[in-house]
């Protein structure tokens, strides 16, 4: 009786004692995040609209990563960051710029790891599907990126592009319209990359033949690399055929995050003089992006 009794305090002890141990380590892993904060996801590798700075700049942002841990050394910086220090200035809240990869963004704003997404996002059917989204705060048009040496430097359409390997990145609408148009136009279309570095380095290195950029960031991206240049693609005309929430780009947030009409309110406080104004203050910026 003694001994089963002293086995069910020893065992509800060592329950306890991992119960403890446990909400250490998640406590030490995840810290919590805090009310007065808003926290924005972006990639902080998609020049000009939110890149990587290892020297802090006016307006650029300390970098954390989804345990809210600062990254030593890194502020992330771009269009979309400017866009993020306007609603949370609007909201009265510090700004605090959480990096994670592309895949992970709208993972992460359901699960209430980050406040919005601010990362060069278009709000398409299929997202819309599983996230709410603001109103519209840049529209582009889909361009190709390819080297100036290259057998498709003097193209200007997307048919001029037949025999050319292109690639997008994996995950986004510019991967979704090139698989399914490529083929009308005789493009082999690659398999899809995980971010812009890596496609830009595909180039450098001629494994590919260009890749699927919006325009501000092929400006950048050209201006960067000297040897590239990029085909003037006309959305629905000479380019893609895309529809306007396809070459939109808004904030995403959680469904019914009460947030929505506080961003819109901020966002229509920006002028259409200042907006280009923080397009390309990030592009001339951009040159000390890590990439």
């Amino acid at each position: 009786m003694k001994k089963s009794l002293v086995k069910i305090i020893t065992l509800i002890l060592t329950v306890a004692l991992f119960a403890t141990l446990a909400s250490v380590f998640v406590g030490c892993g995840n810290s919590k995040k805090s009310q007065d904060k808003l926290y924005v996801g972006l990639e902080c590798a998609y020049a000009p609209f939110n890149y990587t700075l290892t020297a802090q700049i006016p307006g650029a942002v300390p970098i954390y990563n989804s345990n809210y841990a600062r990254q030593s050394g890194a502020y992330a910086y771009g269009y979309d960051v400017q866009i993020a220090q306007k609603i949370a200035d609007s909201l009265g809240r510090e700004l605090v710029v959480v990096k994670l990869e592309w895949d992970a963004l709208i993972p992460a704003v359901k699960a209430g790891t980050i406040d919005l997404i601010i990362a060069g996002m278009s709000p398409t059917a299929v997202r819309k599907e599983s996230i709410d989204f603001s109103d519209v705060y840049y529209e582009s048009q889909l361009v190709v990126v390819v080297r100036k040496d290259g057998a498709f430097a003097n193209a200007s359409s997307l048919s001029d592009l037949a025999g050319a390997k292109i690639v997008a990145q994996n995950g986004t609408f510019h991967n979704d319209a090139l698989q399914a148009q490529a083929s009308a136009h005789g493009i082999v279309a690659g398999q899809p990359m995980e971010d812009f570095p890596e496609m830009i380095n595909a180039l450098n290195t001629r494994a590919i033949d260009g890749y699927v950029a919006e325009e501000p960031g092929a400006i950048e991206n050209c201006a960067s690399n000297d040897s590239f240049t990029y085909i003037h693609l006309q959305n629905n005309s000479t380019g893609f055929i895309a529809t306007a929430d396809d070459v939109a780009i808004a904030v995403g947030l959680k469904k019914g995050n009460s947030l929505l009409d506080s961003v819109n309110q901020a966002l229509a406080g920006i002028s259409q003089q200042d907006r280009a104004q923080m397009m390309q203050d990030a592009i001339t910026k951009s040159n000390g992006a890590v990439e």
